[in-house]
């Protein structure tokens, strides 16, 4: 049985196809949420079983997706998202200093020393991929982790197709601008 079988078999209510969905799709729920959300594992648990529990509850209402991943990622973006807007956090006013910090880049002493810190190339690639803004940092993972197309990746960022495309390749563009700059910076130390 192909997925989409899978998803009509699950709204008739088939338990064993409503599994099978889940235990395809668990993994990468997973890996995303909590590429989403600096959380615990039990919060981003509690998102893909809220949104399995949805399912099922609403499953006479559904259609048949046509990229089932695309949809339960997206499904599972929206329910961690809500619950971090719904969840009160003390706010404390930021003065203009702290303010202009949250949009400066790091200069190139700080991204050496980072770089330096790491001790293995995976560490150093992601402290990089850490010194992303938040939304290169999603299209990132959902491009080359998920291996989600350009148009995919706009549905679930909600973004045009080329909108996707810019932050991807901003994204890579910039990783190797740093990752050039320390070379740079190691070759002129040997």
């Amino acid at each position: 049985m192909n997925e989409q079988q899978l998803w009509a078999a699950f709204q008739s209510g088939d338990e064993e196809a409503y599994t099978q969905l889940y235990q395809l799709h668990i993994r990468a729920m997973y890996r995303y949420g909590m590429s989403l959300v600096a959380a615990s594992e039990a919060f981003v648990l509690d998102c893909v079983h809220d949104v399995f529990t949805e399912l099922w509850a609403k499953r006479n209402r559904l259609t048949i997706p046509d990229n089932i991943r695309h949809y339960l990622l997206r499904a599972l973006k929206n329910r961690i998202m809500h619950l971090l807007e719904r969840k009160e956090r003390y706010n404390k006013s930021l003065d203009e200093a702290d303010y202009d910090a949250l949009w400066t880049e790091p200069n190139e002493l700080e991204i050496r020393e980072e770089l330096e810190a790491a001790s293995t190339r995976q560490q150093r690639l992601e402290r990089l991929i850490a010194q992303l803004p938040p939304r290169q940092q999603e299209a990132l993972k959902l491009r080359f982790v998920e291996n989600m197309n350009y148009n995919q990746i706009g549905e679930v960022l909600d973004v045009n197709q080329q909108s996707a495309k810019n932050l991807v390749f901003r994204a890579v563009e910039r990783l190797r601008g740093w990752t050039v700059l320390s070379i740079l910076t190691f070759s002129t130390f040997f």
